[in-house]
C-alpha cells in the first residue's frame, strides 16, 4: 500500500489506539469478582486469553513494521532546498528553533541598560550585585552587536519556517510502501 508519512503517521496513531484499547479490555475483563454465595460461572466475563494475546501480538508486529517502514523513508529521502533526510531535518528544526529563541533574547537587549532591567522574553533568574549606596548605578552592556543578532534572529525565523515547510510537504506529498494492511 502506498503512503505518504503524513497518512502513516496516522496508520501508526491509529494501531496504537487499537492496541491500547484491547489492553484496557484485557485488564478489565482478564480478572473478576464474585462473592462466596456466588456461582463465579453466572458472572465471569467473556475473555478469550489466547484470542487477545493472538490479537496483541498482531497489532504490535503491526506497529514494529510500520514504524521501521516510516524510519526507512526518513533515512532515505532528501528533503528539497535542504540537502538534508528527513531525520536529519527532524533534528535541524528543534535546532533552529532554540536558536531563535536565543537569538531572540539577544536581540531584545539594549547595547546598555540598567542592570536588573529584563527584556520580556530573557526568563532565566539574574542575579545582580547591589551596592549599599542608593546614587550608585550599575549598567550592563551587551558584548555583542545587538543589530546583527536581531538581522540574525529574523534570518533564523525564515530559515525555520522555510524548513517546517519543505519538511511538511515531503510529509504530505511524497508516497512509500508499507507492506501492513490495516
Amino acid at each position: 500500500m502506498l503512503v505518504t508519512s503524513a497518512q502513516a503517521a496516522k496508520l501508526l496513531k491509529n494501531l496504537n489506539e487499537k492496541h491500547e484499547l484491547l489492553l484496557n479490555k484485557e485488564e478489565m475483563y482478564s480478572v473478576f469478582y464474585a462473592s462466596v454465595n456466588e456461582d463465579p460461572e453466572t458472572c465471569r466475563p467473556e475473555y478469550n486469553y489466547e484470542s487477545v494475546r493472538r490479537q496483541a501480538d498482531e497489532i504490535e508486529q503491526k506497529i514494529l513494521t510500520l514504524k521501521h517502514e516510516i524510519s526507512r523513508f526518513n533515512l532515505t529521502t532528501i528533503v528539497p532546498g535542504f540537502d538534508m533526510t528527513i531525520d536529519q531535518m527532524l533534528i535541524y528544526i528543534p535546532q533552529l528553533t532554540k536558536k531563535r529563541e536565543r537569538l531572540m533574547g539577544m536581540s531584545e537587549r539594549l547595547p546598555k541598560q540598567r542592570r536588573g532591567t529584563l527584556t520580556p522574553s530573557m526568563r532565566r533568574e539574574r542575579y545582580s550585585w547591589h551596592s549599599s549606596d542608593p546614587t550608585f548605578v550599575d549598567y550592563e552592556y551587551a558584548n555583542y552587536d545587538v543589530k546583527k543578532a536581531g538581522a540574525d534572529y529574523l534570518e533564523v525565523c525564515e530559515l525555520l519556517s522555510k524548513a517546517q515547510v519543505a519538511l511538511d510537504e515531503v510529509n504530505s506529498t511524497l508516497p512509500f510502501e508499507v507492506s501492513i494492511e490495516v
